[in-house]
């Protein structure tokens, strides 16, 4: 293909990621933005493996067939409870491949021109950086997400001075090397002081705040990739790892917000749990009722509205089927029954939406904390279903808890609230909930889906 041909394809590939953003912003276009993602990068390959400048197609042909095997068999294998600590590993790949252009460019720049010479090298400097931030700290979400790592927050002493030495050296390290017209011994160090730093960064961070740094994380791979365009001389590049870096940005802005935190105490890092103990800590803090499948499904009988509140137990339970058939038997009851989705339920942004949407649940009924909040006062009976930090009142009432200022779904405020847990252990933050002992709330033990799975049973007599 001409120069002319491939750019005319990278722009209709970048038309049709825009669209596939806009389109995955909400649950009823979710699948057509996926389409238009998947056409994007269609045109995008193809015109980029046919460009006049490729070469070693064989080679090319070979890594793309071994990519795409293992992207399917990951696709049809991986469970939606997988799918942050999965997101996580391939923004590892992303920063790891801009660590790699980084050093290809670098040993082999190619037709820079003169006057560009300088630039090339930043690039190289700047690409290499952040791709080893995105690498180490991908790793280290990944291993917190699904438990290899402890979730709790890594508390070095001085930890946000050691950040900001971190930064420092690296930018001396960034002069030297271009004074020196590149330089093996500070390209070397500061990748090391780049990956201690990336892994450090999230390390820091306690597992409460997981989801907004895996949405973070998804900026940081976005602009790793901007990085390899440029050092590629790839417009496509450049543009498609803007609009990931920028909408991974937004979203994290967005997400501090619904929790209460700072956006810029995201990209320093230890922006959660400090770990210290309080009030709001492990300990139980009463004494707490314990009811049946059976007590339950009577209480949604007598009941006229019901709100739901799912969260990573009834993902890890794949309890959203049956739920949905509950909800569907209640509706044509005559009930109201609405779902309330705090913004970090789950373990992803977005994570309890398309589990609902998987079990068919209409997207009318599932509303976010801030169109729900108000109305738990005039609900008969809440089902919190997996959740646990996102429906803690010691986030209003305890200032000492780590989760203290974090908007919750004040589940409390209703008549009847049931919780679905196996046990009364804490939830991922570490913090025990006084939600469990109040008057109004009763407990439902054992696997969410074979609990729900027997109030369906009992509704259905």
């Amino acid at each position: 293909m001409s120069l002319g041909l491939v750019t005319a394809a990278y722009i209709v590939a970048a038309v049709l990621f825009i669209f596939a953003l806009a389109g995955l912003s909400k649950q009823e276009t979710a699948k057509q933005g996926c389409y238009a993602g998947v056409a994007g990068m269609a045109v995008a390959l193809f015109a980029t493996v046919f460009s006049e400048q490729s070469s070693g197609f064989f080679w090319i042909i070979i890594a793309m067939a071994a990519g795409a095997a293992i992207g399917i068999y990951k696709a049809k294998k991986v469970e939606m409870t997988e799918m942050p600590e999965l997101i996580a590993l391939l923004h590892s790949f992303v920063g790891l491949a801009a660590v790699l252009v980084g050093f290809n460019s670098f040993i082999n720049p190619g037709d820079v021109p003169s006057e560009m010479h300088t630039i090339h090298l930043v690039e190289v400097f700047l690409g290499i950086f952040i791709g080893a931030v995105t690498f180490t700290g991908s790793i280290v979400a990944f291993g917190k997400l699904n438990g290899k790592i402890s979730s709790a927050p890594l508390q070095l002493p001085a930890k946000h001075k050691l950040n900001a030495l971190a930064l420092g050296v690296s930018f001396v390290l960034m002069l030297v090397f271009v004074a020196a017209d590149g330089s093996w011994l500070a390209l070397i160090v500061m990748t090391l002081i780049a990956l201690a730093f990336g892994w450090h960064l999230v390390a820091s961070i306690g597992g409460a705040d997981m989801p907004v740094v895996v949405s973070m994380l998804n900026s940081y791979s976005g602009w790793a990739a901007a990085a390899a365009g440029f050092m590629l001389s790839n417009d496509l590049l450049i543009v498609t790892g803007a609009l990931v870096g920028s909408s991974g940005a937004i979203l994290s802005y967005i997400m501090c917000k619904a929790m209460n935190r700072s956006f810029l105490s995201v990209i320093a890092g230890g922006f959660g749990s400090d770990g210290a103990a309080s009030s709001g800590g492990s300990e139980e803090v009463g004494e707490y009722r314990e009811v049946q499948a059976a007590d339950v499904a009577a209480m949604l009988k007598d009941a006229q509205s019901v709100i739901i509140t799912p969260g990573y137990g009834m993902a890890v339970a794949q309890a959203q089927y049956p739920v949905a058939e509950i909800t569907d038997l209640l509706r044509k009851a005559g009930k109201e029954v609405r779902f309330g989705i705090h913004p970090v339920a789950g373990r992803l942004p977005g994570h309890m939406n398309v589990l609902l949407a998987e079990a068919k649940v209409p997207y009318d009924i599932v509303l976010e904390m801030d169109e729900i909040n108000d109305d738990f006062a005039d609900t008969d009976v809440v089902l919190v279903i997996g959740a646990n930090d996102t429906v803690n009142p010691a986030a209003q009432t305890d200032p000492g808890s780590p989760i203290a200022g974090m908007p919750v779904l004040e589940v409390w405020k209703a008549k009847e609230v049931v919780v679905f847990k196996r046990s009364m252990n804490t939830g991922y933050a570490g913090v025990q909930n006084p939600l469990f002992f109040n008057e109004n709330s009763v407990m439902c033990f054992g696997d969410a889906k074979a609990k729900v799975d027997e109030i369906l049973a009992e509704l259905k007599k």
